[in-house]
């Protein structure tokens, strides 16, 4: 392995300084940016339901569930600008939804904190060899030379370029799949999934975990942001200055995860008193008042996903798959 060193000559205090300024900044950076732009609050407007008259909401709650499995398929095969295209389509469709400003500078926060979060937990820790691999290349452009005990912390001795870069390509695979994820969410109702899974003959447990889930994330945020604003209420960082205010709300935070938790094992009770009430699982079928139906938004949804595949096997075909450049791995 040949190393291209590119750093420039710095003071060793210097150096030291630079070295834990990377490392908290890409250990802290992800949190302070969602804890000061995003927050609870804006957990709560980008993973609860809101009825609304965009093409999202026409599409059936099946649909969009197999357009999330769909994308999370088709970014783990192929190259990494695929799956940023695929984000960049996500990201755009939030502004068909209700009070669109919001949600996407939420989801453009989210989806920063993303990218700085995983970039550097794979550009900092993944061995020369893999970049070996990746890259089809035996030399490496070393921009950074870590001090020596940061190895303890499974850091590999220098940062690369084409760590960097490979960090960077990673992120499109997680960063596709969740803002669909977030859009399913968005514009379904744990009630509408549950009656069009039912209809294709989905394991009703897994359905009825599926809707908890759906109805339990909101309301995390929702209960949260409630025990955060009262220690806030109670004098926490009172008087401080407002740069600490983001670390102060991740103190609440902390604080509040017990009463989180003990209020949803409560809601977790009545869901299965409720779940019991109406006879769950009881017979092998169950009936719904509501028609499920399909429409042409959502036969047009399932052409382009017959469009995606083809897409992807044509990229498997042409040798642009998961490595980068494709190498089989």
């Amino acid at each position: 392995m040949n190393f291209v060193f590119q750093q420039p000559n710095l003071p060793p205090l210097v150096e030291l300084a630079i070295s834990w300024f990377i490392f908290l900044f890409g250990a802290t950076g992800p949190i302070v940016i969602i804890l000061a732009f995003v927050g609870i609050r804006g957990f709560l407007h980008i993973t609860r339901f809101e009825s609304g008259e965009g093409i999202l909401y026409k599409l059936s709650p099946l649909t969009k569930l197999i357009i999330v499995i769909s994308t999370t398929v088709a970014v783990s095969l192929t190259i990494w600008w695929f799956g940023a295209i695929l984000t960049l389509v996500f990201w755009s469709l939030f502004f068909t939804l209700n009070e669109a400003k919001r949600k996407v500078l939420y989801v453009s926060y989210l989806l920063l904190s993303s990218i700085l979060g995983v970039s550097t937990g794979f550009a900092f820790y993944t061995p020369y060899s893999v970049l070996q691999m990746a890259f089809n290349t035996n030399t490496l452009n070393v921009i950074w030379v870590w001090p020596s005990y940061f190895s303890f912390a499974g850091y590999e001795p220098y940062l690369t370029l084409q760590a960097l870069y490979y960090g960077f390509q990673i992120t499109f695979r997680f960063t596709a799949p969740m803002l669909a994820g977030l859009l399913l969410i968005l514009t379904t109702t744990p009630s509408d999934l549950m009656r069009y899974l039912a209809k294709v003959k989905f394991p009703l447990p897994f359905i009825f975990a599926l809707t908890v889930a759906m109805r339990t994330v909101p309301r995390i945020f929702d209960t949260l942001d409630t025990v955060v604003k009262l220690q806030l209420m109670r004098g926490l960082g009172y008087g401080k200055p407002s740069f600490l205010r983001p670390f102060y709300v991740l103190i609440a935070g902390l604080y509040g995860l017990v009463p989180t938790l003990i209020f949803l094992m409560k809601g977790a009770k009545y869901t299965a008193i409720a779940a019991d009430t109406r006879a769950f699982n009881s017979t092998p079928r169950r009936t719904y008042m509501k028609e499920v139906k399909y429409t042409k938004a959502d036969y047009v949804a399932w052409g382009l996903i017959l469009v995606l595949f083809v897409s992807v096997a044509l990229l498997l075909a042409f040798g642009y798959g998961r490595g980068i450049p494709y190498v089989g791995y």
